[in-house]
C-alpha cells in the first residue's frame, strides 16, 4: 500500500464500553484524527462480527483510513479489509501473507526483543510493540516492557513500530519520545466521554515532545 499514517491506531474495545455504541465511538474518533482502525472481534456470533466488520470498514473508508482485522484472516478476506494483524500465537506471518496477497497491510505483535530476530523478511509491514504499560483491555496480555525497552526495540528494526498497552493521554508524549511511528489505543478512546477530542489530543502528542498534555473536557 501507499505510505501509511500510523500516528493514532484505534483498536476496537468490547462494544459495551462505548457510551454511545461501538460504531458511533469509532466514527467520532475518526473525526478527531484516528489514522488506522483495527477490529478486534472478541464477542458476538460470526455473523455479528461479519456485519460489524462491514460497517467499520465503510466508516474507515469514508475517512480514507486503512481498516485492519485482528487475527481472523477469513473475516478480513470476507469484507476485503485493508490488512490483518497477527500475534505470536496466531497463524505465522508468512502464511498470512500468502493468504492475503502482496497488496494488503500485515502487522505483527512483538512482545520481547528476541522476537525481532524471527520476523520473516519482506513479509511484515509494521510491528506492534508491547504492552508498554499494564493494560485493562486484554486479559492475557504479556508482561509490560516499559519505555526503555520500547525505545531499544524501535531502534533495532527498520519497520515502522506502533506501541500498544496502557497508553493514555497522560503518557502518550513519552511513548512517542521513544521513537515509535504511532500509538495503538483501546480504552483511551473507548472509555473517553469525547472520542474526537481524545483522538486530537493523542495526535498532538507526537509534536509536543515532553510537554504535558491537556486533557479534553
Amino acid at each position: 500500500m501507499s505510505t501509511v499514517d500510523y500516528t493514532v491506531y484505534l483498536v476496537t474495545d468490547a462494544p459495551e464500553r462505548y457510551a454511545n455504541g461501538l460504531l458511533k465511538g469509532v466514527e467520532d474518533a475518526l473525526a478527531g484524527g484516528v489514522s488506522i482502525v483495527q477490529y478486534r472481534a472478541t464477542t458476538g456470533s460470526r455473523r455479528y462480527q461479519y456485519e460489524t466488520a462491514l460497517a467499520l470498514h465503510k466508516l474507515a473508508s469514508s475517512h480514507r483510513v486503512p481498516f485492519i482485522i485482528n487475527d481472523q484472516v477469513d473475516l478480513a478476506l470476507a469484507v476485503d479489509a485493508d490488512g490483518v494483524h497477527v500475534g505470536q500465537n496466531d497463524l505465522p506471518a508468512d502464511v498470512v501473507r500468502q493468504l492475503i496477497g502482496p497488496g494488503k497491510l500485515l502487522g505483527l505483535s512483538i512482545t520481547t526483543p528476541e522476537q525481532l530476530d524471527s520476523i520473516p523478511p519482506k513479509t511484515v509491514d509494521y510491528l506492534g510493540l508491547g504492552p508498554i504499560f499494564p493494560t485493562i483491555s486484554k486479559d492475557n496480555a504479556a508482561p509490560a516492557i516499559g519505555l526503555e525497552q520500547l525505545a531499544w526495540m524501535t531502534a533495532h528494526t527498520t519497520l515502522p513500530t506502533v506501541a500498544i498497552g496502557g497508553i493514555s493521554l497522560e503518557n502518550a508524549h513519552a511513548v512517542f519520545a521513544a521513537g515509535v511511528a504511532g500509538l495503538a489505543v483501546v480504552s483511551a478512546l473507548s472509555l473517553s466521554p469525547n472520542p474526537a477530542d481524545s483522538a486530537k489530543a493523542l495526535r498532538s502528542a507526537k509534536s509536543k515532545g515532553g510537554s504535558p498534555l491537556r486533557l479534553p473536557s
